[in-house]
């Protein structure tokens, strides 16, 4: 490899010092500080809610790089249920995604790819190549550092950022410390208790070796919930009540994009969608037709949710004098998760009985060709009992030696493995029903519609249901790592020439899917007919909160999953093919080994410019990516398929601070960084879904074994007023110019002899894939303020405010390929980028009493480009998203606490539309309501 004489000097360099740390073993042993910045002269030390924020601040203000962070108020006090949540309110972080009673989506600064480390060590899950933060419990948390801009000491992939997890360890306690807490947490939608429980140990202690500490910390929480969402299908295009003579169209039908591919009557997918203007017209063999838009479904979907998150970090630290610290260090971290889906689907597309006036049976928004609301008579419909389970373990063994060398060096020595497993499954049995009338309103107020039917207690009735098709699937996926990091530097007190740092990284990751997938056509009779045990009724159905039907019958999804192979069995006679589970295997998807090899050099200098001191901190990181690829081809037997690939790139990074007065500095920063595709992107094997709607072709996906690593180049400028002790102002300008942004490119490809089963045949397939064709601008400003006035009398003496906000604007290019074939370029906003976001937290800490009121807003935007294949603009967009919550703490001792935490005071919800440039909107192509849920918590923590 080309890094090889790099890495082979780099180490040179550092043995030199080793010969040094034999100096170290006849000397004291003494406790090993807090990798925190010691306090200086202007900070005041505080406790509870307002240490947690001083203490942030003082990290940023330490710290050359631009960093944020949260600090513990105390062990196992981080402010919020998990990692995600609390990151929320640091400046710059957008999070979405808020089902099931957490956010599991983060951005900074617009850019979704951080890269997760756990105590400087990058950690992945299975076979990806990231990290669910949610997994990390917050219990076990001592300080969350999100490094907006990086080093060249600090891994170079991951174009947000770096999040770094650090927990604690036996040495940042004084002594034997046994903490935990208890809590109970509400889920109102589930109306559900749930437990959050942990519990620490630590202790060290002299012995004839040196000093010694161990320390275990336990973690488990449990979370039953229910997600209720109500959407309205994609728009279609339908004749008029009065279509022209000459074409073979009735009153009101609908018409589909094509009866060849090659010749279409419209192209589903386009940028805006088809027009909307009153009038507008189709060319239908020849003729002009004037068309409706209306939706072809309407779909409402309670999902019964489970999840369980046991964790345990472990370390064992060993000092045998004050110049050398070994330690050994365990994390596992686990999840168990099952949701059972209930959704109806409704046909709307087929207006049956219009009777004489058919006109008369629907209503369009003013101005457009839109349909709002209309009746119809025999619409079809079926239900879907979709259950899903997730298993994930995952594990970390590391080894960490550090030694001084002399007074002023240090070598570090960090050796780590890890290994992660994930398992899922799906099991769903469809029920179809008669034709029904239907009476709905797309829109029938704030986004949401309503919708009802002729004979409503069909619904409820296990006998007016059919059994339909059987789907089950799984798959497997597993990843592991040995990563080896060795790290010197040496300082100087005076002098331009500060401290030089160098080191070198070796990782070696290998990672591994498999699938396991079969389906089976309509059963025949009656749900009923299965039995009681199998059959379920929802009930309570969007609280209220819209008017559409509020429970239906399906089949029970839990029963299913537990008697799978007796379900297998009743469909075998339908498919001999369907495999009972003993029989059953998963056929491998992927194998990949990445050899990572990554070197680098940096120098720290400091020079006095009007008596005041700049610092500046230079340096490169070189690295190289050898990756090897077997992909296998399911739908070919698994044939194999080998690839190799490599790169190398050198990342330079600048970073300088100057200190204008003692409360007032500046930063500038310039780095470079990268994102390597995940391994699923590369892999050139095509998934096929067949014609399910009736547009004359199928969808798939495939990987794209070509794409190449995405690099940015980054600046930042950032202004910073420390205008009284514990109390700061900081505004950030920063710039990110993107080459090669992986998107995804969807191309119409004729595909035949294919074996898709459950959907109408087709040799035609759009399919799509991901290729490094976007490049990008991302550009911003972040305001963040800090302040706890001096100032304040008596009982308000304690309150403080912390507040950020940011502003982003970006741009990159999205191609797509028309019916010939010819790709264009489009403009298009980052994906999940709100251009303007704020959070304000208003704390007080006062004698026993700790209390934040949080509220987080961002404005709304486009969340992703949907499926090309309706007539509705792509862009799905989302609606300003919300929260209001609260935390309290009251210490009835030094030792114990109660605690009582609200999340989603004001019942926001999650909500989603079409939109592109000026066509579609909230109103007239409105898309899914999702509730959010509201939890309450309460508890007790002690420490002792």
């Amino acid at each position: 490899m080309a890094l090889k004489p790099f890495a082979f000097c780099t180490a040179s360099v550092l043995a030199l010092g080793l010969a040094s740390v034999a100096q170290a073993q006849d000397t004291a042993p003494q406790a090993v500080a807090d990798d925190a910045a010691a306090p200086s002269t202007e900070d005041i030390i505080v406790t509870g809610v307002r240490a947690s924020i001083v203490g942030a601040l003082n990290s940023r203000k330490n710290n050359i790089q631009i960093v944020d962070s949260i600090v513990a108020e105390d062990v196992g006090k981080l402010p919020d249920n998990n990692v995600v949540e609390a990151l929320q309110r640091v400046t710059g972080i957008q999070v979405t995604d808020r089902a099931g009673g957490e956010t599991g989506t983060i951005t900074i600064r617009g850019l979704s790819d951080p890269v997760t480390t756990w105590n400087g060590r990058n950690i992945f899950t299975a076979a990806g190549t990231s990290f669910a933060l949610q997994d990390i419990s917050s219990n076990l948390v001592r300080k969350i550092d999100v490094y907006k801009t990086r080093s060249a000491d600090q891994l170079e992939f991951g174009l947000a950022g770096q999040i770094d997890v650090a927990t604690r360890r036996p040495f940042d306690f004084d002594g034997f410390t046994i903490s935990g807490l208890a809590r109970g947490v509400y889920s109102e939608l589930a109306d559900k208790f749930n437990p959050n429980v942990a519990l620490l140990v630590s202790d060290r202690w002299e012995t004839g070796i040196g000093e010694m500490g161990f320390l275990i910390n336990g973690s488990y929480t449990r979370a039953k919930y229910r997600n209720q969402n109500v959407q309205a299908g994609a728009l279609v295009p339908f004749a008029t009540e009065n279509p022209p003579s000459g074409t073979w169209l009735t009153p009101l039908q609908r018409i589909f994009p094509r009866t060849d591919p090659s010749n279409p009557y419209w192209t589903p997918g386009l940028n805006a969608g088809l027009p909307t203007t009153p009038g507008s017209t189709l060319n239908i063999d020849g003729v002009e037709v004037p068309y409706y838009l209306s939706r072809d479904a309407v779909i409402s979907s309670d999902l019964y949710g489970k999840r369980e998150r046991p964790s345990i970090n472990a370390a064992f630290q060993w000092a045998p004098n004050d110049r050398s610290t070994y330690t050994a260090e365990f994390y596992y971290t686990g999840f168990r998760g099952t949701t059972f889906n209930s959704m109806m689907f409704s046909y709307a597309d087929w207006w049956g009985d219009l009777g004489s006036k058919p006109g008369s049976t629907f209503e369009l928004y003013d101005g457009t060709n839109i349909i709002k609301s209309r009746t119809m008579g025999d619409v079809a419909g079926f239900n879907s009992a979709d259950y899903s389970t997730n298993k994930t373990d995952s594990y970390v063994y590391a080894l960490n030696a550090a030694w001084d060398v002399g007074a002023r060096g240090k070598i570090t020595a960090d050796l780590a493995y890890q290994d992660s497993k994930n398992e899922t499954s799906f099991f769903a049995m469809r029920t179809n029903r008669g034709p029904l009338d239907l009476d709905v309103d797309f829109n029938a107020g704030g986004g949401i519609p309503s919708y009802s039917f002729g004979t409503p207690e069909v619904l409820t009735d296990a006998n007016a249901w059919t059994v339909g098709d059987l789907f089950d699937n799984g798959n497997k996926s597993k990843g592991s790592a040995w990563t080896f990091q060795l790290d010197g530097y040496y300082e100087w007190d005076e002098g331009f020439l500060r401290r030089i740092k160098a080191g070198f990284r070796y990782d070696n990751r290998s990672a591994s899917t498999f699938v396991r997938e079969q389906s089976a056509g309509a059963l025949g009779g009656t749900l009923a007919s299965l039995g009681d045990d199998y059959t379920f009724t929802n009930s309570g159905f969007f609280d209220g909160r819209a008017d559409v039907p509020t429970s239906w019958v399906l089949a029970n999804g839990p029963a299913l999953y537990k008697n799978a192979d007796a379900i297998r069995s009743l469909y075998q006679a339908v498919n001999p093919n369907l495999l009972l589970s003993d029989q059953m295997s998963f056929g491998r998807v992927f194998d990949i080994n990445e050899v990572t090899l990554a070197g680098y050099v940096m120098a720290d200098g400091q020079i006095d410019i009007f008596g005041r001191p700049l610092m500046i901190e230079g340096g490169a990181r070189l690295v190289t990516i050898d990756t090897d690829y077997n992909y296998f081809d399911r739908y070919n037997g698994f044939a194999r398929t080998g690839v190799s690939t490599g790169e190398a790139k050198l990342l330079p990074s600048f970073t300088a601070r100057y200190e204008i007065t003692p409360n007032l500095r500046i930063r500038f920063n310039y780095g470079e960084t990268l994102r390597r595709p995940a391994f699923g992107d590369l892999n050139p094997n095509v998934s096929l879904t067949g014609d399910l709607s009736g547009l004359g072709f199928g969808t798939g996906s495939a990987g794209n074994a070509n794409l190449k690593a995405t690099t940015s180049k980054n600046y930042d400028l950032a202004i910073e007023w420390y205008f009284e002790r514990n109390s700061a102002i900081f505004v950030t300008g920063f710039r990110r110019e993107i080459k090669g942004l992986v998107v995804p490119l969807t191309t119409l490809e004729y595909i035949p002899n294919n074996t898709i089963e459950g959907s109408t045949a087709t040799d035609y397939f759009q399919v799509t894939r991901p290729t490094n064709a976007s490049d990008g601008v991302l550009k911003g400003v972040e305001i963040g303020l800090t302040y706890f006035p001096t100032y304040l009398p008596s009982i308000l003496d304690g309150l403080g405010f912390q507040g950020s906000a940011t502003i982003l604007d970006s741009e990159q290019t999205i191609p797509e390929v028309d019916a010939q074939g010819n790709t264009t370029y489009t403009k298009s906003a980052f994906f999940a980028v709100s251009k303007f976001s704020y959070n304000a937290t208003l704390a007080y800490q006062r004698g026993p009493v700790g209390a934040r009121l949080s509220y987080v807003w961002r404005k709304g935007f486009l969340n992703n480009n949907e499926a090309r294949a309706f007539a509705n603009p792509i862009g799905m967009w989302r609606k300003p998203e919300k929260s209001l919550d609260f935390q309290l703490t009251y210490n009835i001792t030094d030792d114990i606490g109660l605690t009582f935490d609200a999340v989603n005071l004001t019942k926001a919800k999650q909500q989603n539309y079409y939109k592109y440039d000026t066509a579609g909107g909230p109103v007239t192509m409105n898309s899914s309501t999702l509730l959010i849920d509201r939890t309450f918590a309460a508890g007790v923590r002690f420490k002792f």
